[in-house]
């Protein structure tokens, strides 16, 4: 009995100091240090990364990562959380690469700026909707697979072009094409002979041409002097003493003639005709009634009263 205690004892003890081990280990290896929280979203491969994986900036370690997920959001999308001592200059110009160490081939994120300025990028909370998001950039690695590609597409292209060249109906067609070129070198060698005397006649066309021009500068000039006389006629004819403006005078005095003298004079002569013609109504109406009067003359009228002669009314007996 008494072994079985001693051991029971020996156990409990074994079991405590490796409990007192294991936490004497985590506090001396627990991080004090606070850390700032940063969100990187990529499309691309992130191969080799694990978690606490190591974040460098510029070659130093600044932090690890902490996580990586898909973007619920956005498919395809990969979300990498990184948490980065404070004292780390992240700015808005800094962007992350996926580097590998060595011969090791283990994954870690390179920070970088390219040497240039920018604000301070922080976090506001540890929320992660409102993390600040730092760009990734295709590594070396991915830009060299992504231009051999290119480099394979090109390089197959140019050997279908290359077969197509090569293929046995092209050296007919290419040959084809040398004679016409020899053919049209041989016409055209044949031009300078047909276009000489066209060259020579050129001086004849030049002198020609110049006295043409003379002729054209000397119509320019006679066009501006016979300008300047259109200009210098319109001058004087709308000059106050021009002949427009003694036309419109002569116009303004016969208009005044007319209105001060020959319009009284033609309702004057208007009323004396009127006279006239009520003159030649009366005698008119005189011969109808005493046609004799032309011969005896027209009767005296009879004697009022208290005139010699007058005779009064004899009244009607009642």
């Amino acid at each position: 009995m008494e072994n079985r205690s001693h051991a029971l004892i020996a156990g409990f003890f074994t079991i405590a100091l490796v409990l007192l081990t294991s936490i004497f280990a985590i506090w001396l290896g627990r991080d004090k240090i606070q850390r700032i929280p940063y969100e990187i979203v990529t499309s691309s491969s992130v191969s080799g990364l694990n978690l606490q994986a190591a974040v460098r900036y510029k070659g130093i370690k600044v932090g690890n990562v902490t996580d990586i997920n898909f973007n619920p959001k956005v498919p395809g999308q990969i979300m990498l959380r990184i948490d980065i001592i404070p004292t780390t200059p992240i700015t808005t110009a800094t962007f992350a690469t996926l580097a590998y160490q060595g011969v090791t081939g283990i994954a870690f994120i390179q920070l970088d700026d390219d040497n240039q300025t920018g604000s301070i990028l922080l976090a506001k909370n540890v929320n992660d909707d409102a993390l600040p998001q730092i760009p990734l950039r295709p590594s070396l690695l991915q830009s060299l697979e992504q231009k051999s590609v290119a480099i394979l597409n090109q390089t197959q292209e140019l050997t279908q072009r290359i077969n197509h060249l090569l293929d046995p109906q092209n050296p007919t067609s290419l040959l084809a094409t040398i004679d016409h070129f020899s053919k049209a070198a041989d016409q055209w060698g044949a031009v300078p002979e047909q276009i000489a005397p066209s060259l020579s006649k050129l001086p004849a066309l030049m002198d020609q041409t110049q006295s043409t021009l003379k002729s054209v500068n000397n119509l320019s000039v006679d066009a501006g002097q016979f300008t300047q006389n259109l200009n210098q006629l319109s001058r004087q004819l709308q000059s106050s003493d021009g002949p427009i403006a003694r036309f419109n005078n002569a116009l303004d005095q016969i208009s005044n003639s007319v209105t001060t003298e020959t319009l009284p004079r033609i309702q004057t002569l208007t009323g004396e005709a009127r006279s006239s013609l009520r003159l030649i109504n009366r005698t008119t109406e005189n011969l109808n009634e005493r046609p004799q009067s032309i011969l005896f003359g027209n009767l005296a009228p009879a004697p009022g009263p208290g005139e010699a002669g007058f005779v009064a009314p004899v009244s009607a007996p009642q």
